[in-house]
């Protein structure tokens, strides 16, 4: 089935091109927007267009925020001296819900994955070293939580990382199991994480 208006077809085309979205629900959706107010809709696009405008990655731990640097890494309530690697924007939201962790982050921008083409250059690895080194005025941290997916890329991630900083004063865990092995932390429910973060194993 097809809208008889090309303009609303195309707005399907663009819901369909979202992470988990169908052409069924692409459509659903844009039959939500036109029985929306148009100030609603304008204020719909006003959102999308500032994220573009507006939204950069804090040159600290490279989540995204409005700012540099970001809220957490600014904050002196929060502990400088233990960093959280995560993969993504989302694992900081994520672990950010349990309300038990007072560190700071480093987001990876991804995990190591030969077969996708995603190699350690890729990835930011190198400013994390930065980092635990304590070079550009950063706190050497005393512990690094490598909360990375439990995946087979996710693991690889973490044993390349943690050869890598071995040479550091610098304690190296790693999230408690309990997480399935294959999901995002982004899916994860706020009590299972918790207790992954506070059970960490030292690698």
């Amino acid at each position: 089935m097809h809208f008889t208006s090309e303009t609303v077809e195309s707005l399907v085309d663009q819901f369909a091109r979202l992470p988990g979205i169908g052409r069924k629900t692409a459509r659903r959706l844009a039959a939500f927007v036109l029985k929306l107010p148009k100030s609603e809709v304008e204020q719909m696009a006003a959102a999308l267009i500032a994220v573009k405008e507006k939204v950069i990655f804090c040159t600290a731990c490279f989540n995204v925020t409005d700012n540099d640097p970001c809220p957490i890494c600014a904050s002196s309530k929060r502990n400088h001296e233990i960093i959280c690697v995560v993969e993504e924007p989302n694992d900081v939201m994520a672990i950010e819900r349990t309300n038990g962790f007072n560190g700071i982050y480093h987001v990876l921008g991804g995990a190591i994955s030969p077969l996708d083409g995603i190699g350690p250059e890729d990835l930011r690895i190198r400013e994390l070293i930065a980092r635990v080194a304590g070079n550009n005025g950063f706190v050497k941290p005393t512990e690094l939580i490598l909360a990375v997916n439990p995946s087979v890329e996710g693991d690889t991630t973490a044993y390349y990382i943690s050869q890598l900083v071995a040479p550091f004063e610098v304690k190296v865990t790693r999230l408690a199991q309990g997480i399935a092995i294959g999901s995002d932390l982004e899916f994860t429910d706020e009590a299972t994480l918790t207790r992954a973060l506070e059970g960490r194993v030292s690698l």
